[in-house]
């Protein structure tokens, strides 16, 4: 498979087609793997490096899951190509700044990805649309045994599998979902949420990872603790927490509705004017707009027909993704203006928002304007 073919097709995850997709956007199991008494790569000399790339490459290209596989190594990708992979979260910025020595190989669907020599020596990621947790750990376990089969791993008895970060080491697993508060961000109730999840040892992050910004509204929520624990006691737990988030998103959602109802249909249509008629959009500001009209597409202010547009704009608007498609590198304010281009011409036969359904659609309090406690 060619880089074109990535570019060409949104990855399954992206189609907005799992459990709880209106909250939980996707699904990832990460798992991190290193071969026995070989130096991790962040020791490796190149020579070593590039004889543990060529070993496992070759088993992880005879996998059945990886016909037709996307695989290359870094050194042979433009720093541009590895930003789009960054970009639809098929390898890790750490990985996207590698060059000899390391490698990608990605499936056709770009429901799984492996990275070869970032900061283990494997990398292997699961990815699905809304919440499927489970099955995406089915997918990474499935890979896991067979590379096992073929590959000696670094293994403990006591500890577990061994990794280059010691908070890695044990099952070696990261289970992460992203999700879509709006709901809880306009609510100002997400700074509650994130203290109660960190109290019990989830991590929760931004769009891309650790030390990003929640731009969109978007959070990733992980596991931290690896060691001492099984990989489907900590899927089981994640995923309890998750589905209670869920079910105060969608509160939250409501309570907006039926308090400050004014508000919130102003947001969705300032939304919808300036991402119709601006000239020049910087990412951050897209993101977020395109957040709030998400928001009004669960609410019933947009067709449902029409969430596959919205959702590929989140990608098709970031920044290496804008400069793939015009052929050509492009300063900030020529991708600010491009990137208000291609969001209007989009938008040009996308409907305005329908305000009376969605005063049908929630309710009778929706008519009754902002709640006199408020």
């Amino acid at each position: 498979m060619k880089f074109s073919n990535i570019l060409s097709t949104a990855g399954e995850w992206l189609r907005g087609e799992g459990p709880h997709h209106r909250v939980v956007i996707s699904s990832r199991v990460r798992l991190a793997r290193n071969l026995h008494n070989r130096a991790f790569p962040g020791w490796a000399k190149k020579a070593e490096r590039t004889s543990i790339l060529e070993q496992i490459r070759l088993r992880v290209e005879e996998l059945p899951e990886m016909q037709d596989a996307f695989s290359e190594g870094l050194q042979d990708l433009a720093a541009l190509d590895k930003q789009v992979l960054v970009e639809r979260h098929l390898i890790s910025r750490e990985h996207a700044a590698k060059g000899a020595g390391s490698a990608v190989v990605v499936n056709r669907r770009q429901t799984l990805s492996v990275m070869i020599n970032e900061e283990d020596h494997l990398r292997m990621q699961s990815i699905r649309s809304g919440l499927q947790l489970k099955q995406a750990f089915k997918l990474a376990d499935k890979v896991d045994t067979a590379l096992e089969g073929k590959l000696d791993f670094a293994f403990d008895p006591r500890l577990g599998y061994l990794t280059a970060c010691p908070t890695n080491v044990g099952t070696g697993m990261r289970a992460s979902a992203m999700l879509h508060l709006p709901g809880l961000v306009l609510s100002e109730l997400i700074n509650q949420v994130i203290q109660a999840v960190s109290k019990i040892g989830l991590a929760v992050r931004g769009l891309y990872g650790e030390g990003t910004e929640a731009m969109g509204n978007l959070f990733q929520i992980s596991n931290q603790t690896t060691l001492g624990e099984k990989e489907e006691d900590i899927i089981n737990r994640l995923t309890k927490v998750i589905e209670t988030i869920i079910d105060k998103e969608h509160d939250a959602r409501q309570t907006l509705m039926q308090r400050k109802p004014s508000t919130l249909c102003d947001q969705i249509g300032r939304a919808y004017g300036v991402l119709t008629y601006a000239h020049a959009m910087p990412s951050k500001e897209a993101l977020n707009l395109l957040s709030v009209i998400k928001l009004g597409m669960d609410l019933g202010a947009f067709p449902e027909n029409q969430r596959l547009q919205i959702d590929e704009l989140f990608i098709d608007t970031q920044p290496a993704h804008l400069q793939k498609s015009s052929q050509q590198k492009l300063n900030a304010e020529e991708r600010d203006y491009l990137r208000a281009q291609i969001i209007r011409d989009r938008l040009k036969v996308f409907p305005k928002p329908d305000i009376s359904k969605m005063v049908r659609e929630s309710g009778p309090n929706l008519t009754n304007g902002p709640s006199s406690n408020e």
